[in-house]
């Protein structure tokens, strides 16, 4: 599920990135270029994050072949005496 929100928000941070870079002007200066390099960085880290979760996603542990009594068995104590 999570794979799909990761996909779901990195196309739309594409499309984002897509639409905003024609209208930036990254050489003004002033105010406004520094707002159009501030919005493309941070525009990257969402890429960069959502790629990451994305690629390094966790695999589901391997179900294990025991019985399901087996599994909450609970553990007795012994002492040495």
């Amino acid at each position: 599920m999570k794979r799909n929100r990761y996909l779901l928000c990195l196309l739309a941070s594409f499309f984002l990135l897509y639409y905003a870079v024609p209208r930036l002007s990254v050489t003004a200066e002033g105010p406004q270029g520094v707002f159009a390099l501030a919005w493309l960085v941070l525009a990257l880290f969402v890429i960069a994050g959502n790629l990451t979760g994305l690629l390094y996603h966790p695999k589901r542990p391997a179900k294990a072949g025991r019985p399901q009594s087996e599994r909450f068995r609970k553990k007795t104590r012994s002492y040495m005496r």
